[in-house]
């Protein structure tokens, strides 16, 4: 009995540093096999107009999204940029401590405010929008530019009026996925070079004046392959005025206001995902989250 008693009380003394090699073994241990680091979800920041949004699986850390380069007036396919842009300033209103979320609020020189409520998933950045016009007079806003940079994502090297990433971007054109350059693909306008594609519900005097391809494309959907296939960048809004391959290794889908009489309010909303290589199954997230177009065929 007297036995007993000495090898408890010893295996009680010992008991608290069992437990802290087993909780030290358990931490250094690696992640199982198979397991996504996208499981540990996005986060975000916004500074100085540049939405990063970052994950320890995506091709550089981070995608950086110039939030917003611009918004907009109609007619401008064939005008001056300067015409076309109306003035705006953006401020961070709130950011929340675990980096999943920000506020910010655009105001527009004609005295629009535009509230964006940005919310970061496991692979997918939600945008809901309110734009508003305090002022007794009607806004010319009539569409505004996310514009997304994928040198990274792609990986090429960011460059000026650079197509290297083009073989790996893609639109949707008679519902299929269709990789750049599409073809035909167009080489004249005011500017150049960059390609636009506008939706059957948009005038097409109303977009960027980069060349204005003849093909219309199916889906509000523009998106990337990383550099080794294995990951999808892809983005869309509702109401969307025009998709848009940039200058400065970007893609846009561009979203739609449509202009703002006194007083009046308009909701737009939009995503950016992040995920794997399966279209198919990114169209029918797309889908699922914009029904309005899978119902109009846009």
């Amino acid at each position: 009995m007297q036995e007993w008693t000495y090898h408890r009380g010893n295996a009680m003394r010992l008991l608290p540093s069992v437990i802290v090699l087993i909780a030290l073994a358990a931490s250094l241990a690696p992640a199982p096999r198979g397991a996504s680091p996208a499981a540990e979800g996005l986060t975000l920041s916004w500074a100085d107009n540049i939405l990063s949004v970052r994950g320890r699986h995506l091709p550089g850390g981070a995608v950086k999204v110039w939030y917003l380069e611009a918004f907009c007036r109609p007619g401008s396919t064939d005008r001056d940029w300067k015409e076309t842009v109306i003035p705006h300033a953006t401020e961070l209103v709130e950011a929340s401590p675990d980096g999943t979320g920000v506020r910010l609020r655009s105001t527009l020189e004609d005295g629009v405010i535009v509230e964006h409520d940005i919310r970061a998933g496991r692979d997918e950045v939600d945008f809901r929008l309110n734009a508003t016009n305090p002022t007794g007079r009607a806004s010319r806003a009539h569409w505004a530019q996310p514009c997304v940079r994928v040198a990274a994502f792609t990986g090429v090297k960011p460059a000026p009026n650079s197509e290297d990433y083009l073989p790996k971007c893609f639109v949707f054109v008679d519902g299929r996925p269709t990789r750049m350059p599409t073809k035909p693909w167009a080489t004249k306008a005011r500017y150049t070079p960059g390609q636009v594609w506008c939706p059957a519900h948009v005038d097409r005097n109303d977009v960027n004046p980069r060349p204005l391809s003849e093909l219309v494309p199916s889906s509000g959907l523009i998106g990337c392959f990383s550099a080794d296939e294995s990951q999808i960048l892809a983005t869309a809004w509702e109401p969307y005025q025009e998709l848009f391959q940039g200058v400065i290794t970007c893609l846009h889908s561009d979203f739609r206001i449509g202009g703002l009489a006194p007083g009046q309010s308009k909701t737009v909303r939009g995503k950016l995902y992040l995920t794997g290589p399966d279209v198919g199954v990114l169209v029918k997230r797309y889908e699922a989250d914009f029904p309005e177009h899978r119902r109009v065929g846009r």
